[in-house]
């Protein structure tokens, strides 16, 4: 697709296209991709089939759109929400905050992303290591100032990720609400003993 069809030059075009990009987020959480029509995509829109075509050349390419945009926005909340927090026991729990908020927001975005994983396997991987690596490029001053444990990046952002998706899906998916505060506290107790730098 040209880069004049990605980006539509006027307001209306631009409004059009995120409609449709909302649409399909609605439509592939609820109906799957295999069953999601660009039919369903563009009822849902509110626009007419044939203005699809304008904006997307396929539905596994507004798939693959949606699911980068998705995971684009994510790792922005994340860096906004821990933006000059002092250490990082606070960076950590602002981080997962803004997580289940933005699950609040985006009810499929675990079922799409789970999608992701049989439409385009290297979409899948991808959005994950994003996350990981801005996690790691979150980490590294703290790793070089020496107050955080010697743990390979790595293997700690995966780790990370692992407790914020799960503890996500427990409450924030499953229940649509916060987990309980005592809850949380014991999570962050857990992740700050493992952080923290031995003293010897």
């Amino acid at each position: 697709m040209s880069e004049a069809r990605r980006k539509p030059a006027t307001a209306r075009g631009q409004r059009t296209r995120g409609r449709l990009l909302e649409a399909a987020e609605d439509v592939f959480g609820e109906r799957g991709f295999e069953r999601a029509a660009i039919a369903d995509i563009t009822r849902a829109a509110n626009v007419a089939q044939g203005t699809f075509y304008v904006y997307f050349e396929s539905k596994k390419e507004i798939f693959t759109e949606l699911v980068e945009a998705l995971g684009a926005t994510l790792r922005e909340r994340l860096a906004d929400a821990v933006a000059g927090l002092p250490d990082e026991a606070n960076k950590e729990r602002a981080a997962f905050s803004a997580f289940l908020a933005y699950i609040a927001e985006h009810q499929h975005l675990y079922r799409i992303v789970r999608q992701a994983e049989f439409v385009d396997e290297g979409l899948y991987r991808d959005y994950y290591r994003r996350l990981a690596n801005d996690y790691i490029e979150h980490l590294e001053p703290q790793r070089r100032a020496g107050r955080l444990a010697h743990i390979d990046p790595e293997a700690l952002a995966y780790a990370m990720m692992g407790i914020f998706d799960y503890l996500g899906m427990r409450w924030a998916l499953w229940e649509g609400r916060m987990p309980p505060e005592a809850a949380l506290d014991d999570v962050f107790a857990f992740i700050n003993r493992g952080l923290e730098r031995p003293l010897h």
